[in-house]
């Protein structure tokens, strides 16, 4: 919003949506703007919705004095936009004066003093602080006197400022000049020009502040609607850079891109944009996004440009996506709409009243590229950086898909506002051996780690699938190629395991044999060993036993040779 200037004069809200915004807070109390357009730019219709807010929103009542229009048919034209004037009127919180005059109805000198009683009696009975004048140039066409005219009207204006009364006066868009009648010339405090511009057979209605006397103001030209509520003014950009970021990250529905994205998903309150070709899975994706923000309990709004909403679950059950439970708890809500219905500025100012009543947290556009044939692609930027700066401002998740085909339609990066995407997730066919397979690659997702492969992915019955990477002698595999080579390098696996138990198995039965032939050794071992330790004990037994025989007889014969197991001492002689 602009600010500068807002201590040195004095300024009353609108009360219409975006114009609070573009003009720093209001017009200037007090004193007189200008609003000036050509028949059927929404002059009138502006002008008492700026009396009709004063009273609900600012408690300030109005009092409408109009020189075309009778009190019956404004109550009618405006009670399509919910704007309830009989009401007003029976509480005395608005007056509506009609001032009917004639040329042939005129004669001699004349002045206005009979306006000026009936406004000050109209002032009186409501107390008012917003007037309108409303279609003041038919003045011009009803009194003979232009110049006299002209010093009536300066002559009235001083008198609503005097009164310290805010005041809106209307009058036709001149040929040349703003009026035709000159009227800026001396309404100089606040001049709003309003415009309807054709552009390739589509009409967008256009604001432009033309001056504001001592305040700052917006200067471009804003697209407003003429919607079910009255209007609303879509300002050109955030004009504040300052704007808070989210730490908080959600994820994209589908687990393992959520792995891609650093394992948790996008930052709430980023720009996404899904890209790829016809049939590539984008609108895949943007469903899987939706129908996650829906089971954590969030609003999405789904704008579909190209597909009705029936359609759209339908095709979405196929892979598993149910949209219609969502739909029917209302955290799920569809707004379809053709691109050639309107011009990029009407589209812009659907989207922001859209989006504005149902209050989203996340937003997704199917596809945003099809409003490339409406308007050049100058037109279309500018478009959807006012869109992106919208939704940032409102901290919402913006989902965009669109379509690459250079053959037909350039992607939006190409339209110069990839700098204002936060993650680009770009989608690509492959056609290998005959047939069309599909891969996904983070190509840019700011403030995270996030993976740089390419990663085939399959929608089916059971969703959207990653399949993991697999390289080959010649790049990524896919497809078919990805299965078969799998398969084979299965059967290798299977064989070399194969081969290695075999080995196993002949090695722990040697390892057997061996165990077994080293029992039989030890065991011919030990038996040798037990029948030489068994001989070798019976021959010393033996030998104990002949030296205790021979003691005994030398003692029986009183020999006193002693025993000795020398034969040689044995000679055959006797003692």
């Amino acid at each position: 919003m602009v600010t500068a200037n807002e201590g040195f004069i004095s300024k009353t809200p609108t009360g219409i949506e975006g114009l609070d915004e573009i003009t720093g807070g209001g017009l200037p109390s007090g004193r007189s703007t200008l609003l000036c357009g050509y028949t059927g730019t929404g002059k009138t219709l502006f002008a008492l919705e700026f009396l009709v807010r004063g009273v609900l929103l600012q408690g300030e009542n109005g009092v409408f004095i109009t020189f075309e229009e009778n009190a019956d048919e404004l109550c009618k034209n405006v009670a399509s936009f919910g704007f309830d004037v009989d009401k007003l009127l029976a509480q005395n919180k608005l007056e509506i004066d009609h001032v009917q005059l004639e040329r042939n109805q005129v004669n001699g000198t004349y002045d206005l003093d009979g306006l000026f009683i009936r406004l000050d009696l109209a002032l009186k009975k409501t107390g008012a602080k917003r007037v309108v004048l409303d279609s003041v140039d038919m003045l011009f066409l009803a009194l003979p006197n232009p110049v006299l005219v002209r010093e009536e009207i300066r002559r009235l204006l001083q008198w609503l400022k005097k009164r310290a009364l805010t005041v809106i006066i209307t009058a036709e868009r001149g040929s040349v000049d703003l009026t035709r009648d000159g009227m800026e010339e001396y309404v100089s405090d606040c001049v709003i020009a309003l415009e309807n511009r054709i552009v390739r057979y589509t009409t967008m209605r256009l604001l432009r502040i033309v001056k504001y006397r001592g305040s700052a103001h917006g200067a471009n030209e804003y697209p407003f609607l003429i919607g079910e509520k009255g209007i609303s003014v879509m300002p050109i950009t955030t004009l504040s850079l300052d704007l808070d970021v989210s730490l908080e990250r959600i994820s994209t529905g589908v687990p393992r891109l959520d792995t891609m994205l650093g394992g948790q998903g996008y930052f709430r309150g980023s720009t996404i944009l899904v890209s790829g070709p016809v049939g590539s899975g984008k609108s895949s994706l943007g469903a899987k996004f939706a129908l996650a923000a829906c089971s954590r309990g969030e609003r999405c709004l789904y704008f579909s440009l190209e597909e009705p909403r029936n359609q759209i679950i339908r095709n979405m059950r196929s892979i598993g996506i149910e949209l219609q439970p969502m739909l029917d708890s209302g955290l799920l809500q569809f707004v379809m709409t053709r691109p050639a219905l309107c011009g990029l500025e009407m589209h812009l100012a659907n989207f922001h009243q859209a989006i504005t009543d149902f209050k989203p947290a996340v937003v997704v556009f199917d596809p945003i590229s099809t409003l490339h044939s409406i308007e050049d692609p100058t037109a279309l930027k500018s478009m959807l950086l006012r869109l992106v700066n919208f939704l940032r401002a409102q901290k919402i998740t913006a989902h965009f898909i669109s379509l690459t085909d250079s053959s037909t339609l350039p992607a939006i990066p190409e339209m110069g506002i990839s700098s204002m995407i936060d993650s680009w997730v770009q989608l690509r066919d492959i056609e290998v051996n005959g047939e069309r397979n599909r891969l996904i690659l983070v190509l840019k997702s700011r403030g995270m780690p996030h993976s740089n492969q390419l990663r085939e992915f399959t929608l089916s019955e059971h969703g959207i699938e990653l399949s993991d990477v697999y390289l080959g002698a010649n790049g990524v595999l896919t497809g078919s190629a990805r299965l078969a080579q799998e398969a084979r390098d299965k059967a290798i696996t299977l064989s070399v395991r194969h081969d290695i138990e075999y080995r196993t198995l002949e090695l722990d039965t040697k390892r057997k044999l061996k165990d077994a032939r080293i029992a039989a050794v030890e065991a011919e071992f030990a038996a040798s060993e037990a029948q030489l330790l068994r001989a070798t004990k019976i021959d010393r037994q033996e030998v104990q036993q002949s030296r205790e025989t021979s003691e005994r007889l030398s003692k029986l014969r009183q020999s006193d040779t002693p025993f000795t197991d020398d034969p040689s001492s044995h000679d055959g002689t006797s003692s």
